[in-house]
Parts: C-alpha cells; structure tokens; sequence
C-alpha cells in the first residue's frame, strides 16, 4: 500500500507501507460504506449498526473506534478512516468478538518460563538511551501500567564505594540504587498479585556485589523469592510466585573478560575462585531484622 503525505506544505513524499494487503471481501465491504476510498463517522456507524448487528452504537462509541485506529490513519485528512486502518480495527481487540475481561482467564500453574512477561528495559530512563534523566518516575509509571519486568544497570559510583543506577558509557544521570528499590517494592503489586522479575545488568566489582545483595534482601525481606536448590528443573508457577519478587542477574561483562584472559595465562590445575556464589543474596540476619 502506497501512501503520500505534504513536507512543509509544499512538497510531497510517498512510500510504500509494508502491511498484509486486505482480502477482496473486506475490500468490497469497505467500498460499500465508504465514499471515495475514506470511510466518515456517520459511515462507520452505518456499518456497525447493519453489519455488526451493534445497534447500541452511537457517535461516542465511533469515535472510539476512531481514536483507537487513528496511528493507522495520519496520512488522509481527519476524521475519516481509509482502508487499511478499517482492516486493523476488524482483526483488533476494539472489535473482539467476545467481550475482553481484565481479569485473569488464563491457566496461571504452568511453570513461569511457559509464559510471555511485559517486560520494560532501562526502566529507570525518563527519555532516551544517550542524554536523558534517570529517576524512579518510569519505574513507578511500568508497574502501574502492568510491566511485570524492571530491568537496572548497575555501576561503581565515582567514588567506586557504592553501586548506583545508569546506563554506562553514556551521558545520561544516575540515580540512587536504594531509591529504585523502593519504587519497586511500593509498586509491584499495584496491577496484580503476579511476580515482578527485576534485571540486574551487573557492571559491579565482587564488593559491591555484596552490598547489593545485602539492599536486596534488607529492602524486599518476605517478597524475595529464594530458591530451595541449587538448580530446579522447572521454575515455579506464577500462582506459586504471587506477591514475589524475583532477581535474574549473570556474571559481570567485566568479570567475563578477564577470566578468559586469566584462563589462557593460568597453569592446568588452578582455578579463580572470585566468582563462586560468595556474593549470594544472604540470608536476613538479625540485625536486618532490626
């Protein structure tokens, strides 16, 4: 499908969208309530009255139609749909055939891994990837909407005695590692009692490392999810893990690096013993507790 859309009111630009052609069917029935390849509310409303058989529709409920397939719909000129925004809103949950239920309708016993997550990345990023201010606001906003994924990158402070959050070789802020913790523990449970899986994206030194476990387990204490062994050989369901919160982290790139680079100086027999669970979340201690 072809489209053309006016640069600065004088010049004129086309491309050729990519998108799954309408069958002939919904093309005749798309000519029979439009008018000149565009389709008017009063059009719109014609068609679900006769052809849905909706005879509750009125205009209000048209133009929500409209305003959910006006992304689809920037090329003509207001208030009218063009054939492909009319096929999107019939395959759409706008014209579900059934009526949509927030609630939860799904098996929700199946191992965790048997189930797609909305999963959010650089969570804590209020713009883009290169120059934007980092905050605890996105964090908040994702698990309002539902982001059952909060991802955090973790790096030395100047200082290189604290861990802080942002996003490395960049010039965006940083922001306070124990105030993104918190965001996380008030939220995570704000749309649904289902897990919350936060991603560490470790840049940290084995000291820090510990620190950090040691703010994991202070800050969400019951909510953590600890595993009973070593290794499982299916993840708990999301039923098993309601009001969890679960850690998912890998050795650092950094650490990666230079273990390959120890590894081909090392003598047959010795092994680097830096990464070996040490920096385990611990267990709450008494004065944790406290």
């Amino acid at each position: 499908m072809s489209e053309t859309f006016k640069v600065c009111f004088c010049c004129s630009r086309s491309f050729k969208e990519k998108t799954r052609q309408p069958p002939g069917s919904i093309k005749r029935l798309f000519e029979a309530y439009s008018r000149n390849g565009k389709m008017s509310s009063d059009d719109l409303l014609r068609f679900v009255s006769e052809v849905q058989g909706e005879g509750h529709a009125g205009m209000d409920y048209v133009q929500g139609i409209f305003n959910s397939v006006k992304h689809h719909n920037v090329f003509h000129i207001h208030g009218f749909v063009h054939l492909n925004a009319f096929y999107r809103y019939l395959f759409s949950d706008t014209n579900s055939p059934l009526p949509l239920s927030r609630q939860v309708h799904h098996d929700m016993k199946a191992p965790l891994a048997h189930y797609f997550v909305y999963t959010g990345h650089n969570s804590y990023l209020t713009g883009n990837q290169v120059n934007s201010r980092s905050s605890v606001e996105p964090i908040v906003q994702s698990l309002r909407k539902g982001v059952k994924v909060i991802e955090l990158d973790l790096w030395p402070n100047p200082s290189g005695n604290a861990a802080e959050v942002r996003h490395g070789g960049t010039l965006t802020s940083h922001e306070d590692l124990q105030k993104c913790l918190n965001a996380i523990k008030e939220n995570a449970f704000y749309v649904s009692d289902y897990p919350v899986i936060v991603t560490l994206e470790d840049h940290l030194p084995p000291n820090l490392q510990g620190k950090v476990a040691k703010m994991l387990t202070r800050t969400f204490r019951g909510m953590l999810f600890r595993s009973d062994s070593e290794s499982c050989k299916n993840f708990p369901s999301p039923e098993e893990l309601k009001k969890k919160i679960l850690i998912s982290t890998k050795p650092p790139k950094e650490y990666l690096e230079s273990q390959a680079i120890q590894s081909s100086r090392r003598t047959p027999g010795t092994t680097n013993m830096s990464w070996r669970g040490e920096n385990k979340i611990p267990e709450e201690d008494e004065e944790d507790e406290e």
